[in-house]
């Protein structure tokens, strides 16, 4: 992980909240595993993760970015996450005090530029159907917000 306090060539692209920097971290090391990502996805109603990341071989992962202790101790819906992913990871920068995450989670450790797998969160694998929704819901997602990109005036919305 690249540790990084000051860059010394402005950013323009570097997101200005604490949990979004992580997330970018997070996804740029997941695309190296060969992980595709998509930040802010809504699994079910009601349920927003910061980082769902599909694998070269369909799994799913979850990854909650946490800033800090406040942010942390105020999440009260994480436990939800669970029944939509194969492994759950928290996601925190090197100061965060780690102590306070389940042990039985994942753990990345991660900044603006880059992150690394502290600990591997238990395998707990989605049944067949609820998978191929997920999978569905990924490529849906994925293909609507590269339109939406790609064609801003086309009114895409809610993605």
């Amino acid at each position: 992980m690249t540790q990084t306090t000051l860059d010394p060539i402005p950013d323009a692209s570097l997101p200005t909240m604490p949990g979004q920097r992580l997330a970018r971290g997070v996804c740029r090391h997941l695309r190296a595993l060969d992980f595709a990502v998509i930040e802010e996805f809504v699994p079910a109603t009601g349920l927003r993760v910061d980082v769902l990341a599909l694998g070269p071989k369909g799994e799913l992962w979850v990854v909650e970015c946490k800033s800090g202790r406040a942010d942390f101790q105020s999440d009260r819906k994480w436990h939800g996450y669970l029944d939509w992913c194969d492994r759950f990871f928290w996601a925190v920068d090197q100061d965060f005090p780690t102590e306070l995450l389940p042990e039985d989670t994942g753990l990345i450790l991660a900044d603006s530029y880059d992150a690394e797998i502290m600990r591997m969160g238990p395998e707990t694998p989605l049944p067949p159907a609820r998978r191929k929704v997920m999978v569905q819901k990924f490529a849906r997602h994925a293909a609507l917000r590269l339109q939406a990109l790609r064609d801003p005036a086309a009114g895409i919305s809610g993605v």
